[in-house]
Order: C-alpha cells, then structure tokens, then sequence
C-alpha cells in the first residue's frame, strides 16, 4: 500500500507544489493588506487560488455547458433509437455513437472540466489536511514550514481553517462545525441553484423526456445530497475553495445562459424580449451567430449537405413578445417562410485528349 501511496504522491507531486506556490504568494500578497496570521488572509488566498482556476478553466467550462445542453436537445431522436433498436443493444449502440459523430456531439466533454478540477481538488485537500496535521506536503511549504504553522492556526470568525465538522469528542462542538455548516449549506444549495437553473431555464420541453433526462432530474438532488455527506469531513479550508468554486460557476453559468440561451427555451423567450426592448431584431442576432457555427466542422447544429433541402421555420413576432420559432441553423435573416435549395453547378462533360485535339469541320 505504501508503494501505491508513494507512486500516487509522485504523479501529484507537481499539484501540490504548484498549489503551495500559489498559496504562499496569494498569502503574502493579502497579508500586506490584512496582515499575516490571520484566517482571512489564508481564505482570501484560497479564493484568489480559485479565481485563478476557474480563469483557465473558462473554455472548458463553456464546452461544458454547450455538450451537456446539446445531449439534451439529442434527447428525441436518441428516443427514436431506443424504439427502432432496443432489442438489438450491439446495433443500439453503433447507431448512438454514429448519431453523436453526425451531429459533432461528444458526450464526454461536458465531464472534462470536472475531471481536470478533481486533481486540484485533491491536491488543495492533501495540502490543507497535512497541514492540519502539522505536515508540511508542496514543495514550497516544505522551504517556508513557517506558512504550515501559520495555517494550522488561522481562524475565521473563530473557526479554524484546518478544522472540519466531523468530531471524534462531540464535546467539542464549536464555531469551527458550526461554520464548517454553514459552507456545506451553502456549497449544497449552490449547486443545486446551478443545476435547477440549467434544467429549467435553457432546456427545451422536448429535451426533458427520456432517460437521460430523468437521471439529470435525479442528479439535482443526488449531488448535492453527496455533497451534504462528504463535506463533514473536508477541512474548513476546502471548503471555503469550494464555496467560492460554486459561486463561480453559478454566476458563469447564469451569465452564459442570459446571452447565449439555447432556442425554444424560456431563458430564450426573455432574451428575445430583452433584445426587442433595446431595438434590436433577436431574429438577426440569432441567425448570424448560428450561421458562425454552420461554419465550424462538427457542430451539434450539423453540416448541410449540398442539394438538400428543407423548410425554414417562421420568425419570432415582435408584436407577440418575442416568441415563436426562429429560423433553422445556418440560415441569414430575410429568408424565413420559404423553402430554399442548394443548387449544385453542373460542370461540362469531360472529354478525351483526342476528341479536343480533333479541329472542328466548317
């Protein structure tokens, strides 16, 4: 078990030494301003490692909203296959794979951003758990033993960072559970608001049938659930990472959904009326972004095959408020209601070396 432990500690060695960097620098920065040995300086350095990682984690996290929202909108036509081949589950699965390749949809992208944080995770966990214990774990902490110290007895609001809720002597029940609860609370119910809020806000009501979509309804409460029972033993520390992690992705989560929403959705209705207001055409807005993704390659919207044709749906009615359908993907403003068709340029027919060489009789 050590040999797995030590062979473990070595692939994480580079996380934990860049997350003692980044904490000891992020400590003394703050502790210019709040002065040092003092709880909120080492939670505003583990907010600012969190800012820190959210920042290069953005497109990831957009990718991530993008994949999870288009597996939703392939929800119907995954249905439609379930029917056609639920008996044949070999044959099932080759057309699943074939539709999320057609359609540019990878059903492992929106876990990505959470598999990449999870190692971070454990790092900034280990490095906060030594510390509580009195060990030193990054390489940095391991030059400056002085930054552990000066953690283990950090308080915040007279809670220590390096505590958790989990007592072994209930005895000594203090401001540290009692803070450490209210983190979990807020951790819990933050992600909760982040899933009810991508759910019930930028899923279209044809997405919220199928399997898939009754285990998301599930996963609300599941996780955090999960996150009730795991935060007890998480150090104070984590938890205020976790907290402003949240936080992050709420708000990042929100603001991706006011200005980008997916159609046919209510966050989709109030951003169209939001653009009416203002005077613009929502129509116009949408077709030019969707005719920006109609020429990227693999998009869930699809490539448009040359000679194919199909109907455009009508534009949304100002008068109304902004609802209704709005033109298909790729397609530009003004040419709603009708049906359109790719012509394909007929090129001369091909002839031989000899029949060119042959002049031509008068």
């Amino acid at each position: 078990m050590g040999g797995l432990g030590d062979f473990f500690n070595s692939i994480m060695w580079p996380l934990y030494a860049a997350m003692s960097f980044v904490l000891m620098w992020a400590y003394r920065f703050w502790s210019m301003i709040t002065g040092s040995g003092y709880g909120l300086t080492w939670a505003l350095a583990i907010m600012s490692l969190t800012v820190i990682v959210r920042t290069l984690l953005i497109p990831l996290f957009v990718r991530q909203i993008n994949s999870a929202r288009n597996l939703q909108l392939l929800q119907p036509k995954l249905k439609e296959l379930q029917d056609k081949y639920g008996a044949d589950r070999q044959r099932l699965g080759i057309e699943t794979q074939k539709m999320y390749k057609d359609e540019g949809v990878n059903p492992m992208a929106s876990c990505f951003p959470m598999l990449l944080q999870m190692p971070i995770f454990i790092a900034l966990y280990q490095v906060l758990y030594n510390a509580a214990n009195g060990h030193t774990l990054g390489y940095f902490f391991e030059q400056n033993p002085e930054l552990v110290q000066s953690l283990l007895g950090a308080k915040l609001l007279g809670a220590n960072l390096a505590g958790r809720f989990w007592l072994t002597d209930w005895s000594q029940f203090g401001a540290t559970q009692v803070f450490a609860m209210v983190l979990v609370v807020l951790m819990s119910g933050m992600l909760f608001i982040t899933q009810k809020q991508l759910m019930g806000k930028n899923m279209p009501a044809s997405a919220m049938t199928g399997p898939m979509a009754q285990q998301q309804k599930m996963m609300i409460y599941m996780m955090p659930a999960m996150y009730l029972f795991m935060g007890a033993w998480i150090p104070v520390g984590v938890l205020v990472y976790w907290v402003t992690n949240n936080f992050w992705t709420l708000v990042q989560q929100w603001m991706l959904i006011r200005n980008n929403p997916t159609p046919d959705t209510p966050a989709y209705i109030e951003w169209e009326e939001r653009m009416i207001k203002k005077g613009r055409d929502p129509v116009e807005i949408a077709a030019q972004r969707r005719a920006k993704q109609s020429r990227r390659p693999n998009q869930a919207t699809g490539s448009r095959q040359v000679g194919q044709t199909r109907t455009v749906g009508q534009a949304a009615d100002p008068a109304s408020g902004g609802s209704g359908t709005t033109p298909a993907s790729g397609d530009a403003p003004g040419t709603t209601g009708v049906q359109r068709q790719q012509i394909q340029r007929q090129q001369p027919a091909r002839q031989s070396r000899s029949t060119r060489a042959k002049p031509k009789k008068t």
